[in-house]
């Protein structure tokens, strides 16, 4: 990852008297980093600061992803006086029968004295990220699950849909589809989950993200100023995303246009091109380009209002990009007649606007705008949910 960095941070712009690269928001993720020993941790983040400028830390946004088990006597304070301000920590399920399902076993009493070291550390927010669809869950563990989160008062939920691929991931084998919940069920456990979270005060964001109305993203939200990347919702979407590591993507703007990258998926092959990249510094580990059009940005535009806000204003599409956009999209409104007629969104000449209801299936409402997406499996809500 080190020699991918220091062949990528060429692709940024620095600013004015400055030869590195502003950094104002870190996510150190994609699974159990904290699988690093602390030494190793220590060493990362020196070669970041070496390689970029860091927002100072009461500016800049700097999170990592904790797997609670892994942690050592001095882990969390290690993160702190680095410079780490967020955390959030993969929960998943409570119920002790999910847990041993899914190889993932940990006490209530262990997240929350993590938790409570956190505070004492002046961590400004914890997250927890729970999964619903999980082996053996029911509706009721989970919200067992949910309620005793509630108590320990995270700033941040991620409540993730399981994605069953066997096919994929070799663990996922020794699950046999019949300790899987229905997607009625699932559904059932998402809609109760957004119920449970907005009666104990959270702000429910989108999709899968809730948080405290104080919090920044409820915050954003609300003066319309949220964004969503390939990493969740955000506050900083005007900033360029660099990612590292097997399967990362990328989002790089230059001038008026903007390139999307995503890293090789197999480590080897990852590997092998970050080799290749010693010798020749055109070669980058990639295995994805898309160079996006007005039209991309156009459509995404439109999911990200309807993600982030739960509106789209057909007036304001036609002033920004100079078409009409009832016309321009009338085979997606077409498409979108079902969910109207089921009160999931309503739509009139003034624009499109997700009902309650409806923003359980956000994600079905901006698929119908994304022009890459296979059509043939856009109605397979079970994939989704």
């Amino acid at each position: 990852m080190i020699a991918e960095i220091t062949h990528k941070r060429r692709l940024l712009s620095t600013p004015e008297g400055s030869d590195k690269p502003l950094v104002k928001q870190l996510h150190l993720g994609g699974g159990t980093p904290t699988f690093l020993r602390d030494e190793e941790m220590v060493q990362l983040w020196e070669f970041l600061q070496a390689q970029f400028e860091f927002l100072p830390e009461d500016e800049g946004d700097y999170s990592i992803e904790i797997d609670p088990r892994e942690l050592s006597k001095n882990t969390l304070k290690i993160l702190r006086n680095l410079g780490f301000n967020r955390i959030s920590l993969g929960v998943q399920d409570l119920d002790e029968t999910v847990q041993i399902a899914v190889n993932r076993v940990h006490s209530a009493e262990l997240i929350e004295s993590v938790i409570t070291e956190a505070r004492e550390l002046g961590f400004r927010s914890i997250n927890i990220d729970l999964i619903y669809g999980l082996p053996h869950q029911t509706p009721d563990t989970l919200d067992k699950t949910v309620n005793r989160i509630i108590e320990m008062s995270p700033d941040r939920l991620s409540v993730f849909n399981y994605a069953h691929l066997p096919e994929r991931f070799k663990a996922q084998r020794q699950i046999k589809d019949e300790y899987l919940p229905s997607p009625i069920a699932k559904l059932t456990m998402l809609g109760s989950t957004v119920n449970t979270l907005t009666e104990a005060g959270y702000q429910y964001i989108g999709i899968d993200h809730f948080a405290k109305p104080d919090d920044e993203l409820a915050v954003a939200q609300r003066e319309g100023k949220l964004h969503r990347n390939f990493q969740g919702y955000t506050i900083m979407g005007d900033c360029d995303l660099l990612g590292f590591g097997v399967s990362s993507i990328s989002q790089i703007s230059n001038a008026n246009t903007r390139y999307i990258l995503q890293n090789d998926t197999d480590l080897q092959s990852y590997q092998a091109k970050i080799d290749m990249a010693k010798i020749n510094p055109t070669v980058m580990p990639a295995v994805k380009y898309i160079k996006t059009s007005i039209k991309d940005r156009l459509r995404e535009y439109v999911i990200m209002n309807l993600l982030c806000h739960d509106y789209l204003d057909f007036k304001d599409v036609n002033q920004k990009f100079g078409i009409d956009a009832i016309t321009y999209f009338i085979n997606e409104i077409q498409q979108l007649g079902a969910m109207q007629d089921d009160r999931l969104i309503d739509m009139d000449a003034a624009g499109i606007r997700v009902l309650p209801r409806g923003r359980l299936l956000g994600r079905n409402v901006a698929m119908v705008f994304d022009e890459y997406l296979d059509k043939k499996h856009q109605n397979r809500f079970s994939k989704v949910i």
